[in-house]
């Protein structure tokens, strides 16, 4: 089967193994990534493998030999899924592929913004430290995780591992509700969960019922000194609402790695380096090496599955 990858500059710099995705198919193009290229590329192909390219309806009316759409990543929101079920067209993701990875990111943003490391790594280079200004060691405020509150917003499998680090330090964890379903038991309200955790991690995914999900109502409903992590989806948090919290001093510190919008517009508002306790990354939570060769793995594991008849991590 002939197979193109769209993008496979945003999984690979040359590091990594394809030889289990190139056994998979019978041709494999690998291509830098070009949106305006898209439709020429998958013309005849059998297979598209993709990562943030986008596939829309009409792109896929123009690919009649289509079969499968094989995503490097979880979330699926850059596919018209309806389109690709209209015309007979499977689409599968892949999952679990790089929980060691994004869970090392949430806890690094955390940690960092507890301990306020940049801060103090500053304030060791300017001259404070050396002139011994007084209180140094307190300029910024560094507490303790133990004891605290860890709020999880999509209880998935990225969501429990970064909760299994939070049990680690001694911290409890709540879990939220998911939006449109029954309540349980074991879980409680988006609005409380907010006004009781001390972390709020989002681990859910962007669909019609989570888009927006942290705005200024919500914000307004955490502690100020509670800190927020987007490892998720850019679209979840109201990047407006959220700058003016954290300029405002309602919000103890951010950590956002997603953006609506990637790469982000000049004007996006998280890019304003005067926001304090705001520490922003550009989409790399997932990025180690071992995670990126592993959805490659998953990809060919997919594709094999698929080719067999089978319907491994199919989302259509």
């Amino acid at each position: 089967m002939k197979a193109v990858f769209l993008d496979y500059d945003t999984v690979s710099n040359g590091d990594l193994d394809v030889s289990a995705l190139s056994a998979a198919v019978e041709d494999l193009v690998l291509f830098e990534s070009d949106d305006a290229k898209t439709a020429e590329r998958i013309r005849d192909a059998e297979i598209v493998l993709l990562n943030g390219a986008e596939l829309s309806r009409e792109s896929l009316r123009g690919a009649p030999n289509l079969k499968l759409v094989a995503l490097a990543a979880t979330g699926t929101d850059n596919v018209d899924l309806a389109a690709a079920r209209d015309f007979g067209v499977a689409v599968c993701n892949v999952r679990g592929y790089c929980t060691s990875s994004v869970v090392q990111h949430v806890w690094g943003l955390i940690l960092s913004l507890t301990q306020h490391l940049a801060d103090y790594a500053r304030l060791a280079t300017d001259g404070s430290w050396s002139k011994h200004e007084p209180l140094i060691e307190m300029r910024y405020p560094i507490r303790e995780l133990d004891g605290r509150v860890f709020g999880v917003v999509g209880w998935g499998e990225l969501g429990r591992g970064a909760a299994r680090v939070a049990e680690a330090f001694g911290m409890r964890v709540l879990i939220a509700n998911r939006r449109g379903k029954s309540p349980r038991p074991d879980r409680m309200e988006l609005e409380q969960l907010l006004a009781a955790a001390d972390i709020v991690s989002l681990h859910c995914p962007l669909n019609d019922s989570t888009r927006g999900l942290i705005g200024a109502p919500q914000l307004e409903l955490m502690k100020p000194d509670a800190l927020l992590i987007n490892t998720a989806r850019g679209a979840l948090v109201d990047g407006h609402a959220l700058k003016a919290a954290l300029k405002a001093g309602r919000l103890g510190g951010a950590g956002i790695d997603v953006v609506p919008q990637e790469p982000p517009p000049a004007d996006y508002p998280l890019l304003d380096p005067t926001i304090p306790n705001l520490i922003l990354t550009p989409h790399v939570a997932w990025a180690a090496r071992e995670a990126r060769q592993r959805c490659l793995d998953e990809i060919a594991a997919n594709i094999r599955d698929f080719v067999s008849g089978g319907r491994r991590s199919r989302v259509v």
